[in-house]
């Protein structure tokens, strides 16, 4: 029920995924009464593979995550994420408010033995495909052991969804230099480089679009301000662009002409297409849509659920942790 949209994107989102994936079952949680007039509306052969499941509260994308824990124990939210701890559903997908989701979702799940805090990561569109980045914004605050661990958590992910047998990963800096960095990052460097992961060095903003690593890790507060920045940056050009294309006639022209190449850039760089942020370090998997995402993007991030429990991502992770506590990190 949560996002910027609601149901009137999460179920045509879901209709669009179960076409798309003769395996999945979807469970749509939240006004039974809504979500029933809106599939009225639908008539589509994966209609036997939707279950809902009636939850009578809902987290407003503004609440404070405390007052949700607390007081929305009913909302589709906390009862999406019930599913997957009683094993009723194998992951959830939510749009709704990310502070809530992360909270309620470490709560009923728990962490991974051996992981102090869960980390956001998703992918992003680079020169030579996509990396990965975490942690986005759930922790500010961040020790060296802990941007470890999302080292460990991320090379994972990634070795599981992209079939990528030793993942490369960069630590995120003000420079390349070995004298650059905060204390934690500077530690962080010293633990990754004596550990069996394929850790490539320091990184800078501009590495995490050319591609250079697969995995790119931050605290939240620098990994959150970088994705904002990266989104600012590309909505200026766009409208630009707009403004230039539109400016007289002869612009106008040149637009049209141009038309074949702008569709296959939008294509390239479509946001959409890389919609779904996974909660890594969970007991489980939840993966956060963006607030604003339609139908296309939300049913990607489905996917990347999807994807996550065949490939068994949580369990991955956890063997992982575990090997390296036996050798005295992670800790």
């Amino acid at each position: 029920m949560g996002g910027d949209y609601g149901p009137t994107v999460v179920v045509p989102a879901a209709l669009r995924a179960l076409q798309d994936n003769p395996n999945l079952h979807c469970i749509l949680v939240g006004d039974s009464e809504i979500l029933k007039a809106l599939l009225q509306t639908q008539k589509n052969s994966v209609m036997d593979r939707i279950t809902l499941h009636h939850a009578s509260q809902k987290v407003e994308m503004d609440e404070l995550p405390s007052q949700a824990l607390r007081n929305k124990k009913d909302s589709s939210m906390r009862v999406a994420i019930n599913l997957v701890k009683e094993g009723k559903a194998h992951a959830c997908v939510s749009a709704g408010n990310t502070g809530a989701l992360m909270a309620t979702a470490r709560y009923v799940l728990k962490t991974i033995p051996g992981v102090d805090r869960p980390a956001i990561c998703t992918a992003l569109p680079t020169i030579k495909g996509h990396s990965y980045v975490l942690d986005l914004g759930a922790n500010i605050d961040c020790t060296a052991e802990h941007l470890f661990q999302f080292a460990v958590m991320g090379s994972v992910l990634v070795s599981a969804v992209d079939n990528r047998a030793r993942a490369t990963v960069g630590l995120l800096n003000i420079g390349e230099e070995e004298m650059k960095g905060n204390e934690q990052v500077k530690e962080a460097a010293r633990l990754l480089a004596g550990s069996d992961l394929h850790y490539v060095g320091f990184v800078e903003g501009n590495d995490i679009y050319e591609g250079t690593v697969d995995v790119v890790v931050c605290d939240g507060f620098v990994g959150n301000v970088a994705l904002k920045a990266s989104e600012g940056v590309a909505s200026m050009i766009k409208h630009f662009m707009h403004l230039e294309f539109k400016r007289n006639i002869f612009t106008k022209f040149a637009a049209l002409v141009a038309m074949p190449v702008l569709n296959a850039l939008r294509k390239r760089v479509d946001t959409r297409r890389y919609n779904g942020a996974s909660l890594v370090g969970l007991n489980g998997i939840v993966i956060k849509s963006h607030g604003g995402a339609d139908a296309f993007a939300f049913s990607v991030a489905i996917k990347q659920a999807a994807i996550e429990v065949q490939k068994d991502v949580p369990q991955r992770i956890s063997e992982q942790v575990q090997a390296f506590l036996g050798e005295g990190r992670c800790a």
